[in-house]
């Protein structure tokens, strides 16, 4: 076995992956910042949910807008609905564990908020029910997947936005994902507080 080559061709798979994905999405990622910084200037605020490693872009995505990203700006309201274990373990063992994000989604959400749901498979049953909560409670959702969409694709309305990686590997789209995380951060600060000279 050859690791080094083997940690090369990791390098190169993932920036092939980034760059065949720019062309697809620029477009849904800027409609994804105009709607967050539409969201925030309106008073609302920018919930976000997913597991495992979706759970932690939720939470990185969360404390970037809510402390800063590269610019020096006042906090930007976002929570991450994955934190709270308290929560999360009753509402699992009370209820179902697929309806652990949609129960704080129906209880904080408000129709000038926004959903980041996160799902690198887009078939994750509590992303899709809190997706369906966000729209009960007129949120608009912006969806981050791959694999196609799964199941999350076909709820999304023509107001949401859906960024949808082009790959299959779940490492791949994951890395996609942090990259589209950071694009979002850097373009809401970008709308809030002008370019860069």
């Amino acid at each position: 076995m050859n690791l080094l080559a083997r940690i090369s061709r990791q390098f190169e798979d993932s920036a092939q992956t980034k760059l065949a994905a720019m062309e697809s999405l620029a477009a849904p990622i800027a409609q994804a910042v105009e709607a967050m910084t539409g969201a925030l200037l309106a008073g609302g605020k920018i919930m976000a949910c997913g597991n495992g490693g979706s759970a932690a872009d939720s939470q990185h995505f969360a404390a970037e807008l809510l402390n800063r990203f590269e610019k020096e700006r006042p906090p930007l309201a976002a929570v991450a609905l994955t934190t709270d274990t308290s929560t999360l373990t009753s509402i699992a063992n009370d209820y179902a564990y697929d309806q652990v994000f949609a129960k704080q989604v129906r209880a904080l959400g408000q129709p000038a908020d926004v959903l980041l749901a996160i799902s690198t498979s887009g078939n994750s049953p509590n992303v899709v029910e809190a997706i369906r909560a966000a729209h009960e409670r007129e949120l608009r959702v912006v969806a981050l997947t791959g694999k196609g969409g799964g199941a999350m694709a076909p709820l999304l309305k023509d107001t949401d936005v859906h960024i949808c990686v082009p790959s299959d590997r779940t490492s791949r789209i994951q890395e996609v994902h942090l990259l589209t995380l950071h694009c979002l951060c850097d373009g809401i600060d970008c709308m809030l507080l002008g370019e860069d000279e």
